[in-house]
């Protein structure tokens, strides 16, 4: 039974073991019409990088809860997910808005996902990870790990990341294990903030290019920092275009002589049947609330016939709303993804 399972001053922390996994953006099943479903078992993450999309870590400043899915469930809900796409999926790709390796059954995960999908990758900050659970990945059949490395400087990762306990060094260790014992890929996906990090990304690339990232897959994944409504923003940085960021790869790629930039790197991905999206803007619903909402002033219900989760926004939570029947307003519903408003006088008093 999906329940709170921990309380903090500032969260609550929630097994999820009965919801649909299909709805709802921090956990679950994320199908955004191609042959890659995004796999979210967790939004536990132990960092506080400084430019966080997600506001995720300790220090969260939006973030009300925090879920751990049931790996039985998530594994069931997404042969569910492949199936109703008609089994056209090529990758099961362990991602999310925490850190997947701190799932404590992450192993298992990989292996079960791995007797569904041709191909499973996960993403890192790597300093989750370690050789002993690298060895039980590599025997599960993980196909690829996407590790994000921003910089090969211990001090400044520490500031990068904001913990003083990460260290580049140790994640260095793990990421060379990796490509000298395993049949694990990697992928590095640095983020480049501009004026902080410029010259640490080329490190990086000579790094990885030494090593030999990127066996099977296009060794480097270079992001752009971006500022999000629930994010942080970086101080003194400001967001460029993304032709100055395209300028900036394209740069790299003739001083390295490979594909850097996002639109010619090939991981086979393509347009394929969407999951279907139950819902649309505009249609009003039953629903009944379930658990308190990832971030403040939000809680997660299910519809009637328990298909999908929705997003209510505009409820603050406590407990006694749990099983209350409401009527909301669907104000979003991009790629599955329900967002909802209650209506006027629907909430309980």
């Amino acid at each position: 039974m999906t329940q709170i399972i921990g309380r903090t001053k500032a969260r609550l922390y929630i097994y999820v073991d009965d919801l649909p996994l299909v709805g709802h953006i921090a956990f679950g099943i994320v199908d955004r019409g191609t042959n890659v479903l995004q796999i979210r078992p967790t939004t536990i993450c132990p960092y506080n990088c400084i430019f966080c999309s997600v506001d995720a870590g300790p220090f969260s400043r939006h973030r009300q809860s925090e879920y751990i899915v049931d790996w039985r469930h998530l594994v069931k809900w997404a042969k569910h997910v492949r199936n109703a796409k008609g089994g056209d999926v090529l990758e099961a790709l362990i991602d999310g808005v925490g850190e997947p390796p701190t799932h404590p059954n992450i192993v298992d995960i990989v292996r079960e996902l791995k007797k569904i999908f041709p191909r499973v990758a996960m993403e890192s900050r790597g300093q989750t990870l370690s050789k002993a659970l690298i060895d039980m990945l590599d025997e599960a059949g993980l196909d690829r790990l996407n590790i994000s490395i921003d910089t090969l400087d211990e001090e400044k990762g520490k500031t990068i990341q904001g913990v003083p306990w990460y260290s580049v060094k140790s994640v260095m260790e793990i990421v060379e294990y990796i490509v000298k014992n395993t049949r694990i890929d990697v992928h590095l996906t640095p983020v480049w903030i501009p004026g902080l990090n410029d010259d640490d990304i080329k490190k990086i690339v000579e790094w990885g290019l030494r090593i030999g990232v990127g066996k099977r897959f296009p060794p480097f994944g270079i992001q752009k920092y971006e500022v999000h409504r629930y994010g942080r923003k970086v101080r003194n940085v400001k967001e460029v275009s993304w032709s100055t960021f395209k300028r900036f790869l394209e740069d790299l790629e003739k001083e390295y002589g490979i594909a850097l930039y996002y639109k010619r790197l090939d991981f086979g991905i393509r347009p394929a049947r969407r999951y279907p999206i139950k819902y649309g803007r505009g249609d009003v619903i039953d629903v009944v609330i379930a658990v308190p909402g990832w971030l403040k002033n939000e809680v997660i219900a299910v519809d009637k016939d328990y298909d999908v989760a929705i997003t209510v926004v505009g409820v603050q939570w406590y407990d006694r709303l749990v099983g209350k029947r409401i009527k909301v307003e669907i104000v979003s519903s991009d790629d599955g993804i329900y967002i909802a408003r209650p209506l006027n006088g629907s909430l309980p008093s």
